[in-house]
């Protein structure tokens, strides 16, 4: 080959890549790492807005760990409810059965039980009450094939009955003293409810990333019966997934007991619904078969600033839910437009 040609063919090569990369960039950019990016971004962006608009009361130490611990147990709740959605399902009753875990630990018998033993019975019961509920939930949706729409909207009804029946809707105040000191401790100058939700994340997000288990769970999500033929035990994973958000309830429960000092049934009005807006904010597709931890965490973060913004400022409730709405629907409208794109960005 002659000089000539040879330099025409390292230009030629040099073109090519040059037209690569925008495609590599915008595939990349199009991923979870240019959602996440792009959620990092919109966190940044409040937190430039509060600590303009309200100053030091924002911009300080102790109203960030504020914003996290705000965060942290709808977060945990949204952090299991992420497996369900990835997996092509849905859980309504997360809230509910984090009210009912909390009124089932409370009890005064089982406080009694707790002090003449040990404070972690009153750890290990609220966990108990999320697996039995998420096991229920499973077998039904999988085996029942009950929708899960249907099958968890009667656990969100008959979990906050149940609630209801068992405390006399009434109040039960936690006296417990080695659990409250427990769960309102600190581990160096950082509340535990903060560790909680850390750890649950980082287990959560290796579960998922790491694991045959996160595999199989996006894999079912996005087409189940391909998954079926390829071997996976679809209905008794589906068990599994929903077992997962009813422990991530039962945590949840856990940490709303330390927090308040009281367990009632009213615990966790609504929150299926906030974790659901995270979840979806944080970019996990309604539809299931894709989804991350990392975008669910700032999702909850996000909806947790943008609420101190608005407290710190003293601003309507109103405008602050017509603002999560524009935002969990700009959210739905992104994942339609990258859900029918191809990877060639068409």
């Amino acid at each position: 080959m002659s000089e000539r040609d040879g330099a025409i063919a390292a230009q030629s090569d040099s073109h090519n890549e040059a037209e690569n990369h925008p495609g590599v960039l915008r595939r990349i950019m199009s991923g979870s790492v240019g959602r996440n990016l792009g959620l990092v971004i919109a966190l940044v962006v409040l937190v430039i807005v509060g600590t303009i608009t309200a100053g030091d009361r924002f911009a300080s130490y102790d109203n960030f760990l504020t914003i996290i611990r705000f965060a942290s147990i709808i977060g945990v709740i949204s952090i299991g409810l992420t497996f369900v959605i990835i997996a092509g399902g849905i859980d309504l009753s997360v809230g509910s059965v984090m009210g009912l875990a909390t009124v089932v630990a409370s009890l005064a018998a089982v406080q009694a039980a707790a002090t003449q033993s040990s404070w972690i019975l009153m750890v290990l019961i609220p966990l108990g009450v999320g697996i039995a509920a998420g096991l229920v939930n499973g077998i039904v949706i999988a085996y029942g094939n009950v929708v899960a729409f249907m099958a968890t909207l009667a656990m969100l009804v008959g979990a906050r009955g149940l609630a209801e029946l068992i405390s006399g809707r009434r109040t039960q105040i936690v006296i417990e003293t080695g659990f409250l000191q427990f769960t309102r401790s600190s581990i160096i100058g950082v509340p535990l409810l903060i560790w909680v939700f850390l750890i649950v994340a980082i287990v959560a997000w290796f579960l998922l990333n790491r694991t045959t288990f996160g595999r199989r769970t996006v894999a079912i999500g996005g087409n189940r019966e391909a998954s079926r033929l390829a071997g996976i035990r679809v209905k008794r994973h589906l068990v599994y997934v929903y077992v997962l958000s009813g422990l991530t309830a039962g945590i949840a429960g856990i940490m709303m007991l330390g927090r308040t000092t009281a367990g009632t049934s009213t615990h966790g009005g609504l929150y299926e619904l906030d974790a659901i807006a995270a979840v979806v904010v944080g970019g996990t597709l309604l539809i299931g078969g894709r989804g991350t931890i990392v975008g669910t965490v700032l999702g909850v973060l996000i909806f947790s600033t943008l609420t101190n913004v608005f407290t710190q400022n003293n601003l309507d409730t109103s405008v602050q839910s017509i603002t999560k709405g524009l935002i969990i629907v700009v959210a739905v409208l992104l994942q339609q437009r990258f859900a029918t794109r191809g990877p060639s960005g068409t």
